[in-house]
């Protein structure tokens, strides 16, 4: 079993409780407009271009068939993205650092020798592997036969997932599953359509039946602008407090500008270009809505 694997990130200590690692997988069923992780919504491979770092050597044209790399009038390299059909012969004779591929086909094996290099860590903190992405469910067969594989080696489980995926994709996981950690974005189903690409009522149906079954963490990604308010949070706290279960707290996440060079890299507009985390009044506001509606609250 193989999948496409953008990153596996050793020692995170914000994917779940303890120390873990988290294997980044490649390709999303949203397209949410502040998405820090832009490399992970195509589920094909894509160059990621660093002109900052790039020193004219002219390994890239030389190895591109393609004629989407050329020199420039400037002394430097011309890229033409149209033409760039992602193979990445270009990213393999840079040894600057100027070009990268996102997106590795892997095997289980391969991805479970690197999980177990921190098996201890894992022991002695109460962490685990944590599957995220992209969208962990848009590679649903991957995905579980990693959770299975850590799973029989001792390691503990869990998922990010935005639960717009079929609710039978999620049953199909919850043996090989410790926790879940779930996002829902907006309450009203028309910005959430607005701001993702997609309806969120799938979500909150998901969210229901996943939070009576497992332990799950609700978290919400505070957006300047989009649903940092009092108006948007307090629905999405209200349907928490609702359906108890083993909900364990609501995590309000910061605003993450460090996207910002990816999109830059992958030749995209990023439409929050300059935002800022929300500041500590701010932070304070929504931690007293959200605790308002009775539900434990995190802020990350």
């Amino acid at each position: 079993m193989k999948g496409i694997v953008t990153e596996i990130q050793r020692f995170s200590l914000k994917d779940g409780p303890g120390i873990r690692t988290t294997v980044f997988l490649k390709g999303c069923n949203m397209a949410c407009k502040w998405c820090h992780n832009p490399e992970t919504l195509s589920m094909g491979r894509e160059l990621m271009r660093h002109p900052e770092h790039c020193i004219s050597c002219g390994a890239c044209i030389s190895a591109c068939r393609h004629g989407a790399m050329a020199s420039g009038r400037d002394g430097g390299v011309a890229f033409s993205r149209d033409k760039c059909v992602s193979c990445g012969a270009c990213a393999d004779g840079c040894f600057t650092g100027a070009l990268a591929m996102s997106g590795t086909e892997m095997g289980v094996d391969d991805v479970m020798r690197e999980v177990m290099q921190d098996a201890d860590y894992y022991r002695n903190s109460g962490g685990g592997i944590t599957i995220s992405g992209g969208e962990a469910m848009c590679q649903p067969e991957f995905a579980d036969a990693l959770l299975r594989a850590a799973r029989d080696a001792g390691v503990s489980t869990a998922i990010e997932t935005n639960m717009l995926a079929d609710w039978n994709v999620y049953e199909r996981l919850l043996p090989a599953l410790d926790l879940v950690m779930l996002d829902i974005k907006l309450a009203c189903d028309s910005e959430h359509r607005r701001w993702t690409g997609a309806g969120n009522a799938r979500v909150l149906a998901n969210a229901a039946k996943i939070a009576g079954r497992i332990p799950t963490i609700i978290r919400t990604p505070i957006i300047p602008g989009v649903n940092d308010s009092a108006e948007a949070i307090s629905p999405i706290a209200s349907f928490i407090k609702g359906l108890g279960g083993k909900v364990e707290y609501y995590e309000l996440l910061l605003y993450n500008p460090l996207g910002e060079g990816k999109y830059r890299a992958l030749g995209m507009e990023h439409l929050f270009s300059g935002a800022k985390p929300a500041g500590e009044e701010r932070q304070a506001l929504l931690r007293k809505v959200a605790e308002g509606a009775g539900v434990p609250v995190r802020i990350g």
